[in-house]
């Protein structure tokens, strides 16, 4: 009987279990789950026989190389900065590991030890990263099967509302990690356009975003995601002159998250002036006060920051997340981003009869055979309810059909991966199309301008 080691079941991995368990009933395998929050992790497993739930501090080294060392293969879907943890066991015990999160230093560090042992670490497995980079390199490998040459590529990816269940003015609700929503775009971008590199800190990030317009949904905003140029020589694009990666929302939640930002509502650095605030709105009003160090009003700021035209709508968000209310801020609150968390999760709650939405789109211009041409390639996916989302779909359905494939020795590469090669993603994607998340592809045959 193989067994398959689950670190994490947040709101991810109900799908990923769901499938991981149908699996398991078919081949006779067997999942553990290990999880901090026990009976929310048991919800997930149910009263299936192929399943059972342990709980246990990640920390605990011994308990945590114990049941390690009876896995077939891993999968952590921890917070991560925990992955090394279970990554350095995994090279030690010689097992297989899998993770949705981005390849950092910590676990490129392995790759070494990964390679010597033989073993398969895959990484970025998720959605974005993860069916991002399997459906943008099967269209890319199949252009350069036939002699084409990429000009331009751009990818956006965003976790939204279903039109249906939008009713609020964010046009949005919290679906995954809420700390990476308020954290969204610190880091700034980089990105390359019309053959220049761009650099975007994160005071622009929400500034003039782009606009898309996908099959018969509202029209959709997009930032730029962090280091888009660190995937072009991945993907084998070094030469495009345009290559980047975005985040999509609707429009009117980039623009309020922009005086949010603009505001300091999202820093992680002022908890020493935090401590001299006692309600929600003395701190949205110390933080008016500190754009200009004087006493400003929230009209005062409108008057001054933003369009007329946005006026309205802007205050409704504010109002929405209670920013003018006399609440108390909560008492584990050590910065400012701790207490737009709180109001974020109080008040963009997805609701039980709410239902999500993934929408992702390759844009993607070539040259073949002397002609130019332009791809777009679109995935729209919607939600069962409020824990069968669209995201827990696509972030835990590539992991557990990888893992199928793996214990099936249907996937036999090695070494340090991310889902950009054939070998990985042509059997996953099959598998995603029977599960319903498949692409609509559109081709114009037509010139199209270069960039300029």
């Amino acid at each position: 009987m193989k067994e398959i080691l689950l670190f994490g079941a947040g709101k991810s991995a109900t799908v990923l279990v769901d499938y991981l368990l149908a699996t398991a009933e078919i081949e006779n395998w067997h999942l553990t789950i290990v999880d901090a929050d026990i009976v929310a992790a048991q919800s997930k497993i149910g009263n299936s026989s192929f399943g059972k739930v342990l709980s246990f501090d990640i920390q605990h080294e011994e308990q945590r190389n114990k049941i390690i060392q009876v896995a077939d293969i891993v999968i952590s879907l921890l917070p991560p900065a925990l992955h090394f943890l279970v990554a350095q066991d995994c090279v030690l015990f010689s097992k297989n590991l899998l993770t949705a999160s981005y390849v950092d230093d910590k676990i490129r560090s392995l790759q070494p030890e990964i390679e010597n042992k033989n073993l398969l670490f895959l990484c970025e497995m998720g959605l974005d990263p993860g069916i991002d980079h399997m459906s943008a390199m099967k269209i890319l490998d199949e252009i350069r099967d036939k002699g084409g040459r990429v000009h331009s590529f751009k990818s956006h990816c965003g976790g939204l509302i279903d039109p249906q269940s939008d009713n609020n003015p964010w046009h949005y609700k919290i679906t995954w990690n809420p700390r990476n929503i308020v954290l969204a775009g610190k880091a700034g971008a980089i990105f390359k356009q019309a053959g220049k590199k761009v650099k975007i800190a994160y005071d622009k990030i929400f500034e003039n975003c782009g606009e898309v317009l996908i099959g018969d949904l509202p029209i959709l905003a997009y930032y730029p995601n962090r280091d888009s140029i660190g995937y072009a020589s991945l993907y084998g694009l070094k030469d495009a002159s345009t290559f980047i990666r975005t985040t999509l929302r609707y429009a009117s939640f980039c623009r309020g998250w922009n005086v949010i930002r603009h505001l300091g509502l999202t820093e992680t650095d002022d908890k020493e002036t935090i401590k001299g605030y006692k309600t929600i709105s003395e701190w949205l009003h110390q933080k008016l006060r500190g754009i200009e160090l004087r006493s400003m009003t929230w009209l005062e700021y409108l008057k001054i920051y933003v369009d007329v035209k946005w006026h309205t709508e802007l205050t409704e968000q504010i109002d929405f997340l209670d920013l003018f209310e006399e609440k108390s801020i909560p008492p584990h609150a050590e910065c400012s981003a701790d207490i737009l968390q709180y109001l974020l999760e109080s008040r963009l709650l997805l609701n039980q009869e709410d239902r999500d939405m993934i929408v992702m789109l390759h844009e993607i211009e070539y040259e073949a055979n002397g002609e130019r041409f332009y791809i777009d390639s679109s995935l729209v996916v919607k939600g069962e309810d409020h824990v069968r989302t669209a995201m827990a779909k696509t972030v835990g359905l590539p992991l557990g059909i990888a893992v199928k494939l793996i214990l099936k020795n249907e996937i036999l590469i090695r070494g340090l991966h991310i889902p950009v090669v054939k070998e990985i993603y042509l059997p996953v994607l099959a598998e995603l199309e029977s599960q319903g998340i498949s692409f609509k592809e559109k081709v114009k045959m037509q010139p199209i301008q270069n960039d300029c």
